[in-house]
């Protein structure tokens, strides 16, 4: 589809004349509200007039915790081939512990739309809280791995998910070849259900990448031992990083070249960020703490203070700065030009799909540009 950047003097009429399209539609697929005001720099999709036809199949992935509205929710499934609950976690010994907030209606909803649920388990422990602890007691005692995995198959048969998907972060270094045993012992158990194992893996660009979160994480062991893997190629831009791009390009496109270097790249899905952050200037290192915003709130923020969204060329990713009770703030996020860099990114590599985190909330000129370039493999 065409994207067109709203320039100083447009309205949404003349743009739709511009093109021969129907206001109404123009509105629709871009999420515009009364009284359709636009900010300078603002991308816009433009309808097309028809829909390739020979668009390839991908695999589209959404996580959400159980707390999403359901009408979101509900909007979003027709576009997802997998649902990732988010998150069950384990104590010590084993036990699985579900979500603090009741899911069934995620696990029903999903089935609904011909969308596979599937069980995110993480290292939370009871009182709600990642707790990497746990990751390295879990890999070294078999007695709670084994007692983990028959748990596991229960809550899944139980539960009715299709499928796990495992989001294990900050694997210390030592425990890296238990790790990936520890995948494929999975792996083997959830297909003994006839259903698939995902990993989430943090963005390395090489193999000896330092850092604690890259040196516990075996790209090409995952690989092997897992269906599929998830690149979580975003929060360069993170809550207490300096004003940056969330998933600048640049960085995203290393971290895929390494990844198909040594995993198959129809096992590789890519993660794409559904959210933005907004900074307060000036950045104090080790202070300074970002919002998450919605993209919708992003360019709602742009019209509402008259500023112009601007768009960097390398990470390739819109930003804009605006002024509050005297106070500046700074803003990144995602519109459908840094999210089609993105899509052509899985085109170019011939990857597996993507996974958006999160989609809590609804941004719909994405679904649309998805649908355009894509079609979800439901099955």
């Amino acid at each position: 589809m065409e994207i067109y950047v709203v320039k100083s003097g447009d309205t949404v009429d003349l743009i739709a004349a511009y093109y021969d399209v129907s206001v109404d539609e123009l509105v629709r697929i871009n999420q515009l509200t009364p009284p359709y005001r636009l900010a300078i720099g603002q991308a816009l999709l433009i309808p097309s007039k028809e829909k390739e036809t020979d668009r390839p199949f991908i695999y589209v992935g959404g996580y959400a915790y159980p707390y999403i509205d359901s009408s979101v929710l509900e909007e979003t499934l027709p576009f997802l081939s997998n649902l990732f609950v988010f998150s069950y976690g384990y104590t010590p010994e084993g036990e699985i512990l579900p979500p603090p907030v009741d899911d069934t209606f995620m696990i029903e909803l999903a089935k609904r739309y011909g969308t596979r649920p599937i069980l995110t388990l993480a290292p939370i422990d009871e009182s709600g809280n990642f707790n990497n602890l746990l990751i390295h007691q879990l890999l070294n005692n078999q007695e709670a791995i084994d007692t983990l995995t028959e748990n596991l198959l229960n809550t899944v048969t139980d539960r009715g998910f299709e499928g796990v998907d495992l989001d294990f972060e900050y694997i210390l270094a030592a425990d890296r070849e238990a790790y990936v045993a520890f995948v494929e012992h999975i792996q083997q158990a959830v297909a003994t259900l006839g259903y698939q194992t995902s990993v989430a893996l943090a963005p390395k660009t090489s193999a000896n990448q330092r850092g604690i979160l890259y040196e516990g994480l075996d790209y090409s062991g995952l690989g092997a031992a897992a269906d599929h893997v998830l690149l979580m190629t975003y929060e360069w831009g993170f809550t207490f990083s300096e004003p940056r791009a969330v998933a600048p390009i640049n960085e995203v496109r290393k971290v895929v070249e390494y990844a198909i270097s040594v995993i198959p790249a129809e096992k590789i899905n890519l993660g794409i960020p559904n959210y933005g952050y907004d900074w307060t200037l000036p950045f104090i290192p080790g202070q300074s703490r970002a919002t998450a915003i919605s993209l919708e709130y992003a360019i709602t923020l742009a019209i509402n203070h008259d500023v112009p969204i601007e768009f960097d060329e390398v990470a390739m990713s819109p930003h804009f700065t605006y002024f509050e009770n005297g106070t500046q703030h700074e803003v990144w996020f995602e519109d459908v030009r840094s999210i089609r860099e993105k899509l052509n990114l899985v085109l170019e590599y011939d990857l597996r799909g993507v996974s958006y985190w999160q989609i809590l909330r609804f941004f719909y000129p994405n679904w649309v540009l998805l649908d355009n370039t894509f079609r979800i493999q439901k099955s």
